[in-house]
């Protein structure tokens, strides 16, 4: 196989084809629900101070996305231009979603003993995306934990994607469950 060919097969397996012909109602709604135009009313708007915890978090020695941006960057940026820069965020209340943050680099890493294998499941898919759709998403995510924990929607079972929970406080509660025992949590 030549590079070309081996590139495309590649493609092929890490990115599938996103048609609609073979989708199943429920695919359906959820494509119809994804092109109508969400509207609330109770939305608060992406503060500076938000976006500025936001973008110090990020590691700026982390590989940017295509646009080359990394997280040093977008933050210099954003101490010159405050109010420009939260704008961009408050775009996405008016519909629109950039499309440069809905881009990525795939990078093809060869997984560890997979080495002399010439199948193309030995390669491990890294996607590399713009820090300023990151950080975006980080938003979000912190406005949609914000809601669900301060009205209590997730079950106190709840361990993964939880604060300060792990799969081994399952493993312990689990264990505490069987045993009947009550369990401490080694630090480590």
């Amino acid at each position: 196989m030549d590079i070309v060919s081996t590139m495309k097969h590649m493609m092929e397996y890490f990115i599938p084809e996103n048609s609609d012909s073979s989708d199943s109602v429920h695919h359906k709604s959820i494509r119809q629900m994804a092109v109508e135009r969400l509207v609330t009313f109770d939305d608060v708007e992406f503060t500076k101070k938000e976006i500025l915890v936001m973008l110090e978090k990020f590691d700026p020695s982390k590989t940017p996305g295509e646009d080359g941006l990394n997280s040093d960057i977008l933050l210099r940026i954003f101490k010159c231009f405050p109010t420009f820069f939260t704008e961009i965020y408050e775009f996405l209340r008016k519909g629109y979603f950039r499309k440069q943050w809905k881009c990525s680099i795939i990078i093809p890493i060869v997984k560890p003993g997979k080495e002399g294998s010439t199948k193309v499941t030995k390669h491990q898919p890294i996607s590399l995306l713009n820090v300023g759709g990151k950080v975006l998403e980080k938003l979000l995510i912190n406005r949609i934990n914000h809601h669900a924990f301060s009205n209590s929607l997730l079950n106190e079972n709840q361990y993964r994607f939880f604060p300060h929970k792990s799969t081994i406080d399952a493993a312990l509660a689990a264990k505490k469950d069987l045993y009947g025992k009550p369990y401490k949590k080694r630090t480590v």
